[in-house]
């Protein structure tokens, strides 16, 4: 079996399973697009271009996903001067459902900060999905805050937390995510920290 007939089994299955598109899009860390294309596949038609990771061998073992989040902060800090690390610092982690939040809220113990979860409008099954902060974590309002989660894929669910926090009086200061896939250094004007920016040459 090819790693696409796998894929295409694997997001079959998590529809059958009840999972919308976009929590298919988030399991296999890819765009919806490519998930439309996996469920569909339309005759004559050809794969969206996408990478697919797997990091499961990292995710499923809590004291590497430990050190990931430690490389994060490393990463973070490694590019802030000592006078302007402190201003930088964020008092809410906001941890992206599903991947970002173990790392969000690793990340916030090492910080002592508070953490917040985001659920992305495509993981929203209603008429009008929307996405929304979880009322059983932390509030973002007037407060600095750091987005956590595992992949940029197209920079769409990153858009869509950066602007609902912007919306609700929050102060975004920065994106980390463990792979970029578009190579994105700021989104709306928020900087991007990734550990690996992933780049697919045809």
């Amino acid at each position: 079996m090819s790693s696409l007939d796998d894929l295409i089994g694997r997001a079959k299955m998590l529809l059958a399973e009840g999972h919308s598109p976009g929590q298919i899009a988030d399991e296999l860390s890819l765009s919806m697009e490519t998930v439309t294309w996996l469920l569909t596949q339309g005759k004559g038609t050809n794969a969206p271009k996408d990478v697919h990771i797997d990091w499961t061998a990292v995710s499923s073992r809590a004291p590497m996903l430990e050190e990931t989040a430690m490389m994060l902060l490393q990463r973070y800090y490694g590019d802030q001067s000592d006078e302007n690390a402190s201003s930088q610092a964020a008092g809410v982690i906001v941890g992206i459902a599903l991947s970002g939040i173990p790392l969000a809220t690793i990340i916030a113990v090492q910080e002592a900060a508070k953490l917040a979860i985001y659920h992305p409008a495509k993981q929203n099954q209603s008429e009008r999905p929307m996405g929304s902060i979880s009322g059983n974590f932390a509030a973002i309002g007037r407060e600095r805050c750091i987005i956590v989660d595992d992949t940029i894929t197209s920079g769409n669910t990153m858009r869509e937390v950066v602007k609902y926090l912007k919306k609700h009086n929050a102060i975004p200061v920065a994106i980390w995510v463990i792979f970029d896939k578009r190579g994105i250094k700021d989104i709306e004007g928020v900087p991007v920290y990734s550990l690996f920016k992933i780049s697919r040459i045809d």
